[in-house]
């Protein structure tokens, strides 16, 4: 156990100090502070000596050096057990510092903020701050540092028991590395994306940091011989899987995740009740209806076949009927905004289906990273959705309003689809899904195929490809199955024939101006 007699306590997130600099006052522990923290400590009646007073030395520069002196440090710094740093002290007059509270500037808040200057950013640099945090850090085995307001509870529970042990000095100061590593990390990301005017930001830094939290350990990773672990962004995009509470079910697999995340991100973007059953990352059902329930079912007669065993994602509340109904499958997620009290009483009753509530908010994306032999790949999120005024009608035929409305559904849907993608739909459903073939003429046909085996009709139908057809001969097999309506981006150099052919068939055919490659 470490004896605690002084403490620094200097914070920008004043959450919970009152408390904790009271509970340490009735322990007898003396308390040094600074500027803000030293006044709202005095104002709740806590005995505080301020630090410019401690060192004899004001704070100078509207605060940027206060506790920068031998004073602070040397108590921070000396090692309780060498003889000549104990004198050192003594000699100089220098008293231990033994737990210091501190949590730094808020530099990330603060560059969120719309409007920004970069003048506002540097201000808000903390220099002092960090230089205690990793002091007390790497003198951990006799210094408490605590970084996180949620640790207040439990390192004054110790106290209060006799002193705070050595595991828990240790996790503090693992904790304090992590935090200093993601504010210094941040500044570099923001600095490095601007010139010397602070004009507008690139998308990407001179010098990426990435800052993850380990959120749990996974059951296995791709296959049950590999290991994993699952970590979060510092902080989660609103609406993101990250976010997921897991309210029941078996340990979630790295495959698990993968597919939540697939199935997750493409029935978000649908407006109407939607649902989503997605297969090794590729969708095999999609579809919106009046209800969860008639969602749910449309989405699964697309592919009964590749659903079992699927992951099943909802953009609204799971109700009882839609629980009652995704229960006579086999299923390994479930995931929805909100499960319904009805519906888990259900849900209870298969207690390996891993089920998973995921707060549904509009929000910031984060870049998409992805993994390569000695580096990473970085890019913006594939987030357009084309807007109606970009939409080319180049063929003889219009489509009709339901038709257009299937079109653009389908696009949507093909966004998610693995390249080449060929996605029929009617009636606000998918009918038939090709997906992540090498050529674009063999997803047309495995789509066809699909929906054929699940004995669906697709005369009438339309189709989404997520890239333009580089000859006719896809587009040939797409209406030859049925579809009456194809949405695409053009752009190929056989455009002129391709169209010819849709003429040529009496379909319509719309352009979208905007590829989806998705590999």
């Amino acid at each position: 156990m470490s004896t605690i007699k002084q403490a620094l306590i200097s914070v920008s997130d004043k959450a919970g100090v009152v408390e904790l600099a009271q509970g340490l006052q009735e322990l007898g522990i003396a308390i040094l502070s600074t500027g803000g923290t030293a006044r709202a400590l005095i104002q709740a009646g806590v005995q505080v000596t301020e630090v410019g007073d401690y060192t004899g030395f004001p704070e100078m520069l509207d605060g940027r050096v206060k506790t920068l002196h031998p004073r602070v440090h040397g108590g921070i710094l000396a090692r309780r057990d060498l003889a000549d740093h104990v004198q050192a002290l003594t000699e100089a007059g220098i008293s231990t510092i033994d737990l210091v509270v501190v949590n730094l500037y808020p530099f990330v808040q603060t560059v969120e903020r719309p409007g920004c200057t970069l003048e506002e950013a540097i201000e808000n640099i903390d220099i002092g701050g960090p230089t205690m945090v990793r002091a007390a850090a790497k003198n951990w085995a006799h210094v408490a540092i605590v970084t996180d307001p949620s640790d207040y509870a439990g390192v004054l529970a110790e106290l209060r028991g006799g002193g705070v042990s050595h595991a828990t000095r240790f996790a503090l100061a693992r904790k304090a590395f992590s935090h200093t590593a993601a504010y210094d990390a941040a500044i570099s990301n923001y600095l490095t994306a601007r010139d010397v005017h602070g004009g507008q930001a690139t998308a990407f830094p001179v010098r990426l940091n990435l800052g993850f939290d380990k959120a749990q350990d996974l059951r296995y990773g791709e296959n049950p011989h590999q290991q994993a672990a699952f970590y979060r962004d510092l902080s989660p995009a609103p609406g993101a899987l990250s976010n997921y509470v897991q309210l029941q079910g078996k340990e979630l697999s790295f495959n698990n995740l993968a597919d939540a995340d697939a199935a997750w991100e493409c029935v978000k973007t649908l407006e109407a009740p939607a649902c989503v059953i997605v297969k090794h990352a590729n969708p095999c059902g999609v579809a919106v209806g009046a209800t969860p329930e008639e969602a749910y079912r449309k989405a699964f007669a697309t592919d009964p076949t590749s659903a079992f065993g699927g992951i099943i994602a909802f953009n609204c509340e799971l109700d009882e009927a839609s629980a009652a109904a995704v229960t006579r499958q086999f299923l390994e997620v479930l995931i929805a905004p909100r499960i319904g009290e009805q519906a888990r009483a259900l849900l209870c009753a298969r207690q390996n289906v891993r089920v998973l509530e995921v707060p549904l908010r509009p929000g910031s994306h984060a870049l998409d990273i992805r993994r390569i032999g000695g580096g990473v790949l970085v890019q913006t999120p594939d987030m357009h959705n084309v807007p109606p005024d970009a939409l080319r009608v180049v063929t003889r035929a219009q489509p009709s309003t339901q038709q257009m409305q299937d079109l653009l559904f389908a696009w949507r849907v093909a966004k998610f689809v693995k390249s080449n993608a060929i996605v029929f739909c009617s009636g606000g459903a998918t009918v038939g899904v090709g997906a992540g073939q090498m050529s674009r003429v063999d997803s047309a046909r495995i789509a066809s195929i699909k929906a054929q085996n699940a004995g669906l009709a697709l005369q009438g139908s339309v189709v989404a490809s997520d890239a333009f057809f580089p000859f006719r001969d896809g587009l040939d097999v797409v209406v030859n199955a049925g579809a009456r309506a194809v949405i695409q981006p053009g752009g190929s150099m056989r455009d002129d024939e391709v169209v010819a052919a849709s003429d040529e068939h009496g379909i319509a055919m719309v352009f979208t101006g905007t590829r989806h490659f998705r590999h």
